[in-house]
C-alpha cells in the first residue's frame, strides 16, 4: 500500500512494534491489563478498581490484552504470544460464571480471544465460548425497536431502551455465529440492529449519536444522550470510528452496499475534521482549550479507513490510505513510548470527556494501533 519514506517509516515502527511487546508480554503473561500504573500495567484478573460486578474481570475491554497476543502470534509465529492469549481466554471463563456483569460488550470480550483462537487453531472449547457469549448477545435483542441494549441496569437510569454506538463493534460475534453455525437468526439480528444505527444513530453530516433511548415496550426513538462526549449533540471522537469502523465489519460480513456507503459517510466527516496537528481531540465539537485528545480514536479510525481503501475503487483509496498514515504517524511520532519506562505503547487516551482520568494509556489504543499497523503492512489476522 505504501511506497517510499512512508514504506520505510512502516518498516521501523512494525520492529518497534515487535521489540516492545516481546519483553511486554512476559512482563504481564499472566495479566489482563487495561492501563498503567506509575508505568506498569494493571490486572483486571484481580483488579476491581470501582468495586461493582461490572469491572474486573467483567470489564469490558479484557478481549484486547488477548486480541494483541494474537495479532503478535501471528505476524512472529511464535507460540509464547499464543499461550499468553490462551491464559486470557481461560481467566474470562470466571465471567459466564458471574453472568450478570456482562451485557452487550461480550463481543469487544470473546471476538479478539475465543473466536480469534478457534479461527487459528480450531480449538473447540474457543468455539463453545464464542456460540455461548454469541448466544448472550441475541438474547439482548429488542424486537419492538429493533436494536441491542447496551447496559444492564445502571444507579438512577433506567436503560432498558438503550442502545450506544459502540455495538457495531459487538455484532460480528453474531456474524460469525451464524457463518459458523449456519443459523441465520445471528446474522438477522445483527443486520437488524445495523439497520437502526443507520436510521437512529448517523446524523445527516456524518457524525453520530452515542446513546440513544428508544421505547422499550413500543419501539422508536425516545431521546439521545451525550454520552463520553462533551454534550448531547455533539460529535464523540471515539463514536465516530465506532460507527465507521463498524459498519465496514457489517458490509465485509454481508456485502450490503448500505454498509459501506454509510461507513464512507462517516469517514468523509472524520477526514473533514481531522486537524492539522494529526491530535484527535474527544469530540470534534467540544470548546478549544482545554486541548483533551483522544489517542484511541485516531486508531480506531485508522483501522477503518485501510478497510474502507480495500473495499473500493483503485482511484478513490489514495484519500483514504493517506488520512490512516497521517494519523498513525502521529501517533508514533508525538503520542508513543518506546521505551521501557512503560508497558503501553500509546499516551494521551481518554475514554470520555467528562471523566476525570483524561491523557492516559488505554489497551484498546495499543490493540487497533497494532492492528492498523499490520494492516498496513498487508499482514494483519483480522479478528472482528
Amino acid at each position: 500500500m505504501l511506497q517510499g519514506q512512508d514504506q520505510l517509516w512502516l518498516n521501523e515502527v512494525v520492529e518497534r512494534v515487535r521489540t516492545k511487546l516481546d519483553w511486554v508480554s512476559e512482563k504481564s503473561r499472566e495479566k489482563i491489563p487495561y492501563t498503567t500504573i506509575d508505568g506498569t500495567h494493571d490486572n483486571r484478573i484481580v483488579d476491581n478498581p470501582s468495586g461493582t460486578e461490572t469491572d474486573g474481570i467483567n470489564w469490558w475491554t479484557n478481549g484486547f490484552w488477548g486480541g494483541m497476543m494474537w495479532l503478535m502470534h501471528h505476524e512472529t509465529g511464535q507460540e509464547k504470544y499464543k499461550e499468553i492469549a490462551e491464559f486470557s481466554e481461560r481467566a474470562l471463563d470466571r465471567c459466564f460464571d458471574e453472568f450478570y456483569g456482562l451485557h452487550h460488550d461480550v463481543g469487544f470480550m470473546w471476538l479478539p480471544t475465543s473466536v480469534a483462537n478457534y479461527k487459528v487453531t480450531g480449538n473447540g472449547e474457543s468455539r463453545k465460548r464464542a456460540l455461548h457469549a454469541a448466544n448472550l448477545l441475541a438474547g439482548r435483542f429488542n424486537l419492538a425497536g429493533g436494536f441491542i441494549r447496551a447496559w444492564n441496569d445502571l444507579e438512577g437510569e433506567d436503560t432498558r431502551g438503550w442502545a450506544i454506538i459502540d455495538c457495531m463493534f459487538n455484532i460480528p460475534l453474531l456474524y460469525w455465529a451464524t457463518e459458523e453455525t449456519g443459523d441465520p437468526r445471528f446474522k438477522q439480528i445483527a443486520m437488524r440492529h445495523a439497520d437502526t444505527a443507520i436510521d437512529a444513530f448517523v446524523r445527516g453530516d456524518g457524525s453520530v449519536n452515542h446513546i440513544v433511548e428508544f421505547d422499550p415496550v413500543n419501539g422508536g426513538v425516545v431521546k439521545t444522550y451525550g454520552g463520553q462526549g462533551y454534550e448531547e449533540g455533539s460529535s464523540w471522537t471515539r463514536g465516530q470510528t465506532w460507527a465507521l469502523y463498524g459498519f465496514m465489519m457489517s458490509y465485509i460480513h454481508t456485502g450490503k452496499i448500505e454498509y459501506l456507503h454509510t461507513a464512507k459517510r462517516i469517514a468523509h466527516y472524520f477526514m473533514a475534521n481531522i486537524p492539522e496537528s494529526g491530535l484527535i481531540p474527544i469530540d470534534f465539537r467540544q470548546p478549544k482549550e482545554p486541548a483533551y485528545e483522544d489517542s484511541t480514536a485516531a486508531a480506531i479510525a485508522a483501522c477503518g479507513l485501510i478497510e474502507i481503501a480495500k473495499a473500493v475503487q483503485a482511484n478513490e483509496r489514495d484519500v483514504y490510505i493517506r488520512a490512516a498514515v497521517k494519523l498513525l504517524r502521529t501517533l508514533d511520532e508525538s503520542r508513543s513510548d518506546w521505551t521501557s519506562a512503560t508497558d503501553c505503547l500509546l499516551l494521551n487516551g481518554s475514554a470520555a470527556y467528562h471523566n476525570p482520568n483524561r491523557h492516559t494509556a488505554i489497551i484498546y489504543g495499543d490493540y487497533y494501533f497494532m492492528e492498523a499497523i499490520f494492516k498496513l503492512k498487508g499482514n494483519d489476522l483480522y479478528l472482528w
